[in-house]
């Protein structure tokens, strides 16, 4: 009689546990559910002001992002003092087969020919020339190499995204000085790790007068700041903010990524965020030309990049070599000479 009493408060126990098992179960599935719709929801609604299609997607190859090689150029704006202009110029090559990632910044003082301004000139001035489609034209001039998709944003929705992340952390170089937009207030930077808000991680990024590295060194911090905001933005400690997120990035950025590719490009970050970032460089040198300060890119090392992106993206060998040749060819433009022999106008 004892032992059917034990067995008894024993399978009340089980049902119990397993109610209890089944509403945990159900409270976990319908929170994911919700937060899912959530991010639906938020990605529909911003779609709509960051989706801007180019007219040459309409005739390129859908890419895969989880299984094929592709490029994304990010391009920081600037509008202070009228126009507009690509601040920041980064080329990501990402090749998913492999799990490799490269990330190339581009000097804003490049200087190149672009068609649209009809002489050669910095490569940041293609934007306020003809827009993003200027931009990704005088990229690809420099280094031949298919860009697949881009993201632009200007320094508000910069601000904005790294201030709704609640700050990131970086770890400063050396110790400096960089005046804030806005306020104009002078910050230090001292070396070592740092927490900066949307404000001061802009000044950060954009500083490089007193980079021993000048470009270069800038450059490296854009790309540490870029990365630590992916990693916070992508954490799971940052999904409840999904919703001021898209807002920040509906009103400040623009993609020609689908938004049904979104969820794969989460995805794959989740599988590549540990994996090494190779960070490439363009050898080259500063001149003055007109009383205009310039970087001009070295004409081995544009043909050295070229066929180190084409054969990151898996494109043969016959596609690197004439990629490299345009190259070639575009750096002796940008060393300050037309066809004719005569310096370009500024």
């Amino acid at each position: 009689m004892e032992n059917t009493r034990i067995k008894r408060k024993k399978k009340r126990k089980m049902r119990v546990f397993r109610m209890i098992a089944l509403l945990m179960a159900f409270l976990v599935i319908g929170t994911v559910s919700f937060f899912a719709y959530e991010i639906f929801y938020s990605t529909q609604k911003a779609s709509k002001k960051i989706y801007h299609q180019l007219e040459a997607d309409k005739t390129t190859p859908d890419v895969q992002v989880t299984k094929d090689p592709f490029t994304v150029l990010l391009v920081g704006l600037e509008t202070q003092g009228g126009g507009e202009r690509s601040d920041v110029l980064m080329l990501a090559t990402v090749n998913p087969r492999t799990e490799k990632i490269y990330m190339l910044s581009i000097p804003r003082d490049t200087r190149l020919y672009i068609d649209e301004v009809g002489y050669k000139t910095k490569i940041t001035h293609s934007y306020g020339n003809g827009g993003i489609e200027t931009t990704i034209k005088a990229v690809q001039s420099l280094l031949d190499v298919p860009i697949d998709y881009y993201i632009s944003t200007n320094f508000d929705g910069f601000e904005d995204v790294v201030d709704t992340l609640n700050g990131v952390k970086v770890d400063v170089p050396f110790t400096f000085k960089a005046q804030l937009t806005g306020s104009l207030k002078w910050k230090t930077y001292y070396k070592g790790e740092m927490q900066l808000n949307g404000n001061e991680a802009l000044a950060y990024v954009r500083m490089r007068k007193t980079d021993p590295n000048g470009d270069h060194g800038r450059n490296q911090r854009q790309q540490q700041v870029i990365k630590a905001i992916i990693d916070k933005g992508t954490s799971f400690t940052s999904i409840t903010k999904i919703d001021n997120l898209i807002d920040d990035m509906g009103e400040n950025v623009k993609t020609n990524i689908p938004p049904s590719k979104f969820a794969s490009f989460v995805k794959l970050y989740s599988k590549l965020k540990n994996a090494p970032i190779e960070n490439l460089k363009i050898e080259g040198t500063d001149q003055t030309i007109n009383n205009g300060s310039y970087f001009i890119p070295d004409e081995d090392s544009l043909a050295e990049l070229t066929t180190l992106l084409t054969q990151a993206r898996g494109e043969g060998s016959e596609s690197s070599s004439s990629l490299a040749g345009s190259s070639s060819a575009n750096s002796a433009a940008a060393s300050g000479y037309d066809g004719d022999g005569q310096n370009g106008n500024e």
